[in-house]
């Protein structure tokens, strides 16, 4: 498992989806390398928490030194997490921590990440990553179920290299694809077979006076940047469902269904 470091709500994309909303009360699990919450791009008060998974799916809480938050010692972790703050900055935000010295990882440690998110009552799961190793995908296909019956949406890089990475080519996932040509204020959504693919740009936040290119950079920040327009989506949900039925409409949602009451209230 590796993190690669690129609908609107049609064809065109949308600039600011879902604008206005910031993703007030919703919960975001950034399965990951862990955050720095001293980083100037992360709100260190918007963080709720984490958890370290080994590689063979063992649990354990942060150090007590890390500040209540596994400590991200790569930096990916942080650069997803800023992008999913600045795109919903009200979100309470909980890292897992399954990238240790390198962003490499196991089935073991994602799926056991995963099952701990939903027992933190989500509402998405956040994952940069993904596995190419289509021996997993029935495990995987297994605890995102589970998740999807908890009310918690999965977002994941859809892909790597044209080759399809899990979970997030699973149909129950938003599967999220790179557009470099996409700007970072929308995203797309296409149609791939009987699936539907969003699509979303791979710049991280920039840096004041960093070039894009000399930044992280990739697919992992399509779906960081897709999950904090879920977030926003969120808002239009509040509480009139849950469970699977809370995530099909929140993926139907962010695909365009019911895009026009989304349009009238969010601008």
């Amino acid at each position: 498992m590796t993190a690669e470091a690129g609908v609107g709500i049609a064809a065109g994309g949308v600039a600011e989806p879902f604008a206005g909303l910031t993703g007030r009360g919703v919960r975001i699990a950034i399965i990951d390398s862990g955050v720095h919450p001293d980083h100037p791009h992360i709100d260190a008060a918007r963080l709720a928490g984490g958890v370290t998974v080994a590689k063979d799916g063992t649990l354990a809480a942060p150090e007590e030194d890390e500040g209540g938050v596994p400590l991200d010692r790569l930096g990916h972790g942080t650069a997803v997490t800023a992008a999913i703050q600045e795109k919903a900055p009200d979100a309470h935000c909980l890292s897992v921590r399954v990238f240790h010295d390198s962003l490499k990882t196991t089935a073991a440690a994602l799926i056991a990440a995963i099952d701990w998110c939903v027992d933190q009552r989500v509402d998405l799961i956040n994952l940069s990553l993904g596995s190419t190793n289509s021996a997993h995908r029935d495990g995987f296909a297994r605890a995102v179920e589970r998740a999807r019956a908890a009310g918690a949406l999965l977002i994941a890089a859809r892909e790597a290299n044209d080759i399809a990475c899990y979970p997030g080519a699973l149909p129950q996932v938003v599967g999220v694809g790179l557009d470099w040509e996409c700007p970072r204020e929308c995203y797309r959504v296409e149609a791939a077979g009987e699936s539907t693919v969003f699509v979303a740009s791979g710049y991280p936040r920039p840096i004041p006076g960093v070039p894009l290119r000399r930044n992280l950079y990739g697919i992992s920040f399509a779906a960081a940047q897709m999950t904090g327009f879920a977030a926003r989506a969120c808002g239009h949900l509040g509480t009139q469902s849950a469970g699977a039925g809370r995530c099909d409409a929140l993926r139907a949602l962010l695909a365009g269904e019911g895009l026009a009451g989304a349009r009238a209230s969010g601008d």
